[in-house]
């Protein structure tokens, strides 16, 4: 069977592009290939085809859990995930875990996160600095890891958040990402994998030892951690569920929320309307920043038989994903799609499921989609409700690739004031 056409680059070019111009390649290959496309990337096994219009991404997200395998698309996770991870488990495994995680994310609880995390953010806000431009980006950095660290991990450990920040720090340049992506190979601790490797295992010592000592106490904190060693899983396991909440739950909150504050900044009207408490609004500035500014662009999973995807017979061995950026830029589904207008998920005519989809689709969608929408909008709010915003620079932040997501390109500059309109009233 043939695959889509794509770039001709060798796969080392591509996979170059893919890291440091990810939305420019993307767009490239969309206006010259179409709907569905090929290209190939250094740390995959087979070409990765690319499709996104919505019925391809309906067949995609459908597929039978034994046909189409994200386990088996692991991309860099697995070496940090460990093989516990529901990011890479599959079938009956992927179920099972699913169902052990989902009630920490879900109803009751995700009402009791709601209060940490507007005690976290009104302590961070109170602290930032103002007056002067800022990367609220590192800040939101700092904000979302102490909400893990406090509803996930049970702990306000500094030792622990230090050595966190120092591990995701070490991917955080553009060079280093770059060579992480197309060398991930221990070359000793001065190369980037092998020193990110490095950093992981001080982490990890740290995290095996607050399950054990989680275990002694035997008390209930409200926190996934808790219920974690209550379901009676091992340390192995608990180690691998805590890391992949971390690894998918901190950079892509962080960015998302520097985005939101790097658009509300260019939009004080937007602004001024969330500080009136009206939970459409918030959610739709939530939907709209989460579309417009994607943190991740994609969710590969590998064939283990051939797929029809919206008229492509696609083979087995290939890996395959709906291109998140692309299906949130689709013009007939959003007009002016590049432009970030919250007002267009008000009232009638917002898009079906299968046309807004950061946090995946199917049986894999994001767990703790619930919890993440609900801590930007959280945040947002104690934002609003305290802050002026102007933006640093004129020109609008460009997406530039971090790690595995996508983030503002100078760190979503902002200037912050204390909120005029709380002063005189």
């Amino acid at each position: 069977m043939t695959l889509p056409p794509g770039p001709r680059e060798p796969a080392f070019l591509q996979t170059l592009e893919w890291v440091v111009r990810p939305t420019a390649f993307l767009r490239r290959c969309a206006a010259a290939h179409g709907e569905a496309f090929t290209i190939r990337l250094s740390f995959d096994d087979a070409p990765l085809v690319l499709v996104w219009h919505p019925d391809a991404v309906r067949a995609v997200y459908g597929a039978p859990p034994d046909v189409a395998r994200r386990g088996a698309s692991p991309g860099p996770l697995r070496p940090v995930a460990g093989p516990h991870s529901i990011l890479l488990a599959d079938g009956e495994e992927h179920l099972r875990i699913r169902r052990l995680m989902l009630p920490a994310f879900h109803g009751d609880r995700v009402a009791r996160y709601r209060a940490v995390v507007g005690e976290v953010a009104a302590e961070h806000v109170a602290r930032w600095p103002r007056g002067r431009p800022v990367q609220t980006l590192e800040l939101m950095h700092e904000l979302t890891l102490a909400v893990i660290l406090r509803a996930v991990f049970g702990t306000d450990d500094p030792r622990l958040a230090a050595d966190i920040r120092a591990t995701l720090g070490v991917a955080s340049s553009l060079p280093r990402a770059a060579a992480m992506s197309l060398v991930q190979r221990d070359l000793g601790p001065h190369s980037p994998w092998g020193a990110f490797i490095r950093r992981m295992a001080v982490v990890d010592d740290q995290l095996v030892a607050l399950i054990a000592r989680r275990r002694r106490e035997g008390t209930d904190r409200g926190d996934v951690l808790g219920q974690l060693v209550a379901a009676g899983i091992d340390d192995a396991e608990v180690r691998d569920h805590l890391v992949t909440l971390l690894a998918a739950g901190h950079d892509t909150s962080a960015g998302s929320l520097a985005w939101a504050i790097e658009r509300l900044a260019r939009a004080p009207d937007v602004l001024a309307r969330l500080r009136d408490g009206d939970e459409a609004w918030t959610d739709a500035v939530v939907k709209e920043t989460l579309r417009v500014r994607p943190v991740l662009t994609v969710a590969p999973r590998k064939l283990a038989a051939p797929l029809r995807v919206d008229g492509i017979e696609l083979p087995a061995g290939v890996h395959v994903a709906p291109c998140i950026y692309l299906v949130h830029r689709r013009e007939d589904l959003y007009p002016g799609a590049a432009a970030w207008r919250p007002e267009r998920w008000l009232g009638a005519g917002a898009p079906e499921s299968f046309a807004w989809i950061p946090f995946g689709g199917g049986v894999r969608r994001c767990v703790g989609a619930a919890f993440a929408t609900m801590e930007m909008a959280e945040v947002l709010r104690a934002v609003a409700s305290r802050l002026d915003l102007a933006p640093a620079e004129a020109r609008p932040e460009r997406m530039r690739r971090r790690g595995l997501t996508l983030q503002p390109g100078s760190g979503a500059r902002v200037v912050l004031s204390d909120a005029s309109w709380s002063a005189s009233s």
